[in-house]
């Protein structure tokens, strides 16, 4: 009896003049296809685990988003969402965000799944005078985050709000009394809160979270330090920047308060940051709009706002009425070959030379930053857009010359439907330019979201939280 490898069955002698097969052979023929086929299998799986983890598969995402292997956890039901829950009581308006992230299987850092962002308007400073109707509008952004948030996981999603230049511009009472209406809100609410929840952050630290959102969002952590991206926001109060520096000269040069040492994704990091109260968008255009008028004056003439213009601002709870100068400033064009058209202007070098002034009295500048990539955005990119440097929907790339440009451009234009623009265009070109030293060519990337989400201090806060407790 001759036994069949293939069957297994035993059968009459074979009588064939072909040659017989060594049972033996064939047996180590399929142990070797065997062998050869989980090497194979083991690679595809090493290729998809790298794959995913490194991003370099055509279906994966972001790094700092759901990759594969994540996918397939959860259908396996080896991962949870955590979640997160800010609010950003700025100077203009208030904001939830709420944040779902879960634990990456290979190296259990958080992956961000999705975000909820709203934004009201004014900011909670505005309710200075009335603070219960201040935590009202708080209260309408906390029944907003409960929706997306499962019922069951309310009580485990810590709720911190941070308020920023807004309240720490005004008087200590009345900041106080602007907290602990929101304070009371928070507790009876169902997250999880305690003592810490309400704040008034540091600028550094607004600048510092904001660094991080964007560097994530990026996926620049984990690798060369130097290819991290440096931040500058411009708030409505105050303006941040921040960066990781390389230069000995910046360390050795720089107060020690100003450089914070982190540790993020598995990395020790010296970040140099500072924040300039004062110095947003809407705290300089006050200072800058009181110059040569008298000390508290509603009324207010400046160089730096067309002849034309006569409108009401209101700030910190207050009304203006803004003009251009009593002496106007005049341009001349030719409409054709014996006609000349005279239009009132702002003269652009005196706006400058007054906003100058006010920059320069309280600016640093990093020298270093000028060699940074550099990543600028809240008003830096509504003023890049409103004036068509970038694409409103996509962001992109413009230079300081361009905002310098801009500035000149409009401040010749007569425009009654944006009264303030030759003046903010102005200081945004001053601040980059004699504020922080940057060159006239150098480049700026603007956006106000990265794969979908907004470039906000919160996520960086929501990181610090999640793993450190509020």
């Amino acid at each position: 009896m001759i036994y069949n490898p293939l069957t297994g069955d035993h059968g009459p002698p074979s009588h064939s003049n072909k040659t017989k097969k060594n049972p033996s052979h064939s047996r180590n023929s399929i142990k070797m296809q065997n062998c050869f086929c989980m090497l194979i299998a083991f690679v595809v799986v090493s290729t998809i685990v790298t794959g995913s983890y490194f991003d370099v598969l055509p279906w994966s995402p972001y790094k700092h988003a759901t990759n594969t292997l994540d996918k397939v956890a959860f259908t396996l039901g080896l991962q949870k969402h955590s979640y997160a829950v800010i609010i950003d009581a700025g100077s203009t308006g208030s904001r939830v965000l709420a944040f779902t992230f879960h634990e990456s299987v290979i190296d259990k850092n958080l992956k961000l799944d999705h975000e909820l962002f709203i934004e009201v308007k004014p900011g909670l400073s505005s309710f200075s005078d009335n603070p219960t109707k201040g935590a009202e509008t708080i209260a309408g952004l906390l029944e907003k985050a409960k929706e997306v948030i499962p019922p069951s996981e309310l009580k485990n999603t810590p709720l911190a709000m941070k308020a920023t230049a807004g309240l720490r511009l005004l008087p200590v009472k009345k900041a106080e009394g602007l907290l602990e209406e929101v304070r009371k809100l928070f507790k009876a609410s169902p997250f999880l809160t305690n003592d810490n929840s309400v704040s008034i952050m540091d600028g550094s630290d607004e600048g510092l979270f904001s660094w991080f959102t964007v560097n994530f969002l990026l996926d620049l952590f984990g690798g060369d330090q130097e290819q991290t991206m440096a931040a500058l926001d411009l708030g409505g109060g105050s303006t941040q920047i921040t960066f990781i520096p390389t230069d000995q000269e910046t360390l050795n040069h720089t107060k020690s308060e100003f450089l914070r040492h982190i540790s993020a994704f598995h990395h020790n990091l010296t970040v140099y940051t500072q924040s300039y109260l004062g110095l947003g968008m809407m705290a300089a255009r006050k200072e800058i709009l009181s110059v040569g008028n008298a000390q508290g004056a509603t009324t207010l003439r400046s160089e730096c706002i067309n002849p034309i213009i006569t409108t009401e601002w209101t700030y910190a709870g207050v009304t203006y009425t803004v003009m251009g100068p009593e002496k106007s400033h005049y341009k001349e064009e030719k409409v054709d070959r014996n006609v000349k058209q005279k239009y009132p202007i702002v003269k652009f070098e005196e706006c400058f030379n007054i906003v100058s002034s006010y920059v320069n009295k309280t600016v640093d500048k990093p020298k270093e930053l000028n060699h940074k990539k550099i990543s600028a955005f809240s008003y830096y990119y509504d003023r890049a857009t409103e004036n068509s440097l970038i694409d409103p929907f996509t962001g992109g790339a413009t230079t300081v010359q361009d905002f310098h440009n801009a500035a000149n451009k409009t401040c010749e234009t007569p425009n009654s439907e944006q009264p303030f623009m030759c003046l903010d265009l102005t200081f945004i070109s001053v601040l980059l330019q004699q504020g922080f030293g940057l060159s006239l060519d150098k480049e700026l990337h603007l956006y106000k979201q990265i794969d979908g989400h907004e470039i906000s201090w919160a996520l960086g806060a929501a990181f610090h939280i999640l793993q450190n407790g509020l």
